[in-house]
């Protein structure tokens, strides 16, 4: 009986310090997550499964170009997958299918060179805003499906899950991913 007992001791230590162990890196470290919908094609599909890093965005700030999970703004419940494409602070201007952004290092503006889109995408619609200091543009890779900053507006920072660390599904496509560099052109 002794046996038995401390078997079932053991198992249940087990097992609750694995549920420990998951819970934190769930809530602090990294989070699953399922694609849903084209807004983010080619380079992400419905149905991939990613990780999201959760604790980078702790130390530093999102980068132009990284690949973000939010929280829909004024919906705490829906999860968003966009490109951050401008920064607190600085001016995005969308005209004639090109993206520019205005900055205190490009005070002329950049065109971006989107070297991740399709060469027959163009990003279309008038967009002219000016980022406040808690504010970033998003928009999908998809820009013809994709429902982003151009229809709704800015995501806060507060709103801001992490950065698409990896790809887990499907298993011919694992990968992970890096932060594309923008050229001045």
């Amino acid at each position: 009986m002794k046996i038995f007992l401390y078997t079932i001791r053991e198992i249940l230590e087990i097992v609750i310090s694995a549920v420990l162990v998951v819970i934190i890196v769930h809530q602090f470290l990294v989070q699953p997550v399922l694609v849903s919908g084209s807004s983010m094609e080619p380079n992400f599909e419905s149905g991939d499964y990613i990780l999201v890093n959760e604790i980078s965005y702790r130390f530093r700030e999102p980068q132009r170009g990284e690949v973000i999970v939010f929280r829909f703004p004024g919906d705490n419940k829906t999860l968003f997958i966009k490109r951050v494409i401008g920064l607190p602070g600085e001016h995005v201007v969308i005209t004639d299918g090109k993206v520019e952004i205005f900055n205190q290092q490009d005070p002329k503006g950049m065109v971006l060179d989107e070297t991740y889109l399709p060469a027959n995408i163009k990003t279309t619609g008038n967009v002219d805003v000016t980022l406040k200091n808690d504010e970033y543009f998003v928009l999908g890779d998809n820009r013809p499906a994709s429902f982003d900053s151009r229809q709704w507006g800015t995501v806060k920072k507060s709103e801001i899950i992490g950065d698409v660390w990896m790809r887990l599904w499907p298993l011919n496509k694992v990968s992970a991913f890096e932060t594309p560099s923008y050229q001045n052109q």
